[in-house]
C-alpha cells in the first residue's frame, strides 16, 4: 500500500478503537461536528444576515458538547478552548438578546 492509503487505514482504525473506547463520547463528537459544519454552511450561505438568534445556540450547544468530550479525553488544551468559546459566545448571544 503506498503512503496515503496506510494514513487512511491508520485513522479509520483509530477511529474504530475511539468508537469501541467510548461509544457515546463519539456519538456525540460527530454530532458537535456536524452542529460545527452546519453553523460554518449556514453563516456562508447567509451572510451578510446570519440567522444569528438560531446559530448562536446551536454553536454553543455544540461547543458545549465538545468540552465535554475534551473533560472525558482528558485534553486540557481543547477543553480550555471549547470553555472559553462557550463563555465568549454566550457573552455575544445575551448582548444580542438584549
Amino acid at each position: 500500500m503506498n503512503p496515503i492509503t496506510n494514513n487512511l487505514v491508520d485513522i479509520y482504525r483509530w477511529a474504530q478503537r475511539d468508537y469501541r473506547e467510548y461509544p457515546l463520547r463519539f456519538a456525540l463528537e460527530v454530532l458537535a461536528w456536524a452542529i460545527s459544519v452546519g453553523c460554518a454552511f449556514t453563516m456562508a450561505a447567509t451572510v451578510p444576515n446570519p440567522p444569528l438568534i438560531i446559530m448562536y445556540p446551536v454553536w454553543i450547544c455544540g461547543c458545549m458538547i465538545y468540552a465535554w468530550a475534551s473533560w472525558t479525553r482528558g485534553s486540557f488544551g481543547m477543553l480550555a478552548n471549547y470553555v472559553l468559546m462557550v463563555c465568549i459566545d454566550s457573552f455575544g448571544l445575551i448582548r444580542m438578546l438584549s
